[in-house]
């Protein structure tokens, strides 16, 4: 079974968590993002949100200021950048704001993603490019923009991680055949995980991908294929922020090439209670997420 071996602050022995690393995060301006960017944030860490929503959205609450309020609020020290990470100068600009502002980059968090679970003969195409710009592209551009940064941080003795939010690359035909646009899309994301745990390996840098074992309860879950009663049957953001949080403050020269589930990347770091995630169901009566 593979570990996650603790050690991955400048101080090596993990006491430290995330203080004084700076994470630059696509999206973040709600649910599991700004979950996962609060939690490091209470550490004293340092987040770089890359999102579009500096308007308030008319379905879903919050915009990239409310999200950079809240950080600061639980002690972080946040930057937001309005921009789209389908849009290569937004994503340069984004890099080297976290580099000027903060000294650099420990941390890159592939969170940006949309849904659609239309099926083949029902999708727009305009709805499928979306999905492969943000999914796909939009991970596999914040990466690479982010190299030189994180090669800098590694070098240095700082624990390099890239973190993306995408699902283990399960090739049972089920998922396709449910919703092929979405799934390719989503596995797009993994690929990036795949390729780039082995390309960097000889630098030192952690790539891994997180996904949740039950739905995860979101404004952008709801709006899409859920409701305020099914939202009992599922989980808070919380537990993707803590399982978040053990991945990056591992250590990257042995924690990489994994796609980790929230529960599995919990228990190995000692957790093994996740009832207090819970929003009103029994454990076993959670719904399942996708790809699982």
């Amino acid at each position: 079974m593979t570990t996650i071996t603790p050690g991955g602050t400048a101080g090596g022995d993990g006491s430290e968590g995330l203080a004084g690393r700076t994470l630059l995060m696509s999206g973040g301006s709600r649910g599991i993002g700004l979950a996962i960017a609060k939690r490091a944030a209470a550490d004293g860490a340092n987040i770089v949100l890359l999102a579009k929503t500096a308007q308030p959205h008319p379905k879903l609450p919050g915009t990239i200021f409310d999200a950079a309020a809240e950080i600061d609020a639980v002690g972080g020290r946040a930057l937001p950048i309005v921009g789209d990470v389908r849009n290569d100068d937004d994503v340069a600009r984004a890099v080297d704001a976290a580099v000027e502002r903060f000294g650099g980059i420990d941390a890159v968090v592939n969170n940006a993603s949309a849904i659609d679970l239309s099926r083949t003969d029902a999708i727009d195409m305009k709805r499928y490019d979306l999905m492969q710009d943000i999914n796909a592209r939009g991970s596999f551009l914040l990466a690479k923009l982010a190299l030189p940064a994180l090669r800098e941080a590694s070098r240095g003795g700082r624990a390099a991680h890239i973190l993306t939010l995408s699902p283990p690359l399960n090739l049972d035909p089920r998922w396709a055949g449910a919703h092929l646009a979405y799934t390719m899309a989503k596995y797009g994301m993994s690929l990036v995980t795949l390729g780039l745990a082995e390309e960097l390996r000889g630098d030192g840098i952690g790539v891994n991908s997180l996904w949740p074992r039950t739905a995860i309860d979101t404004a952008a879950i709801r709006n899409v294929v859920a409701n305020a009663e099914m939202a009992r049957s599922t989980r808070s953001p919380e537990i993707m922020a803590d399982a978040a949080h053990a991945i990056l403050t591992s250590d990257p020269r042995t924690t990489t090439g994994q796609f980790f589930i929230d529960e599995d990347a919990l228990r190995r770091v000692g957790v093994t209670d996740f009832s207090g995630y819970s929003l009103g169901a029994p454990e076993d009566q959670l719904l399942p997420d996708f790809f699982l």
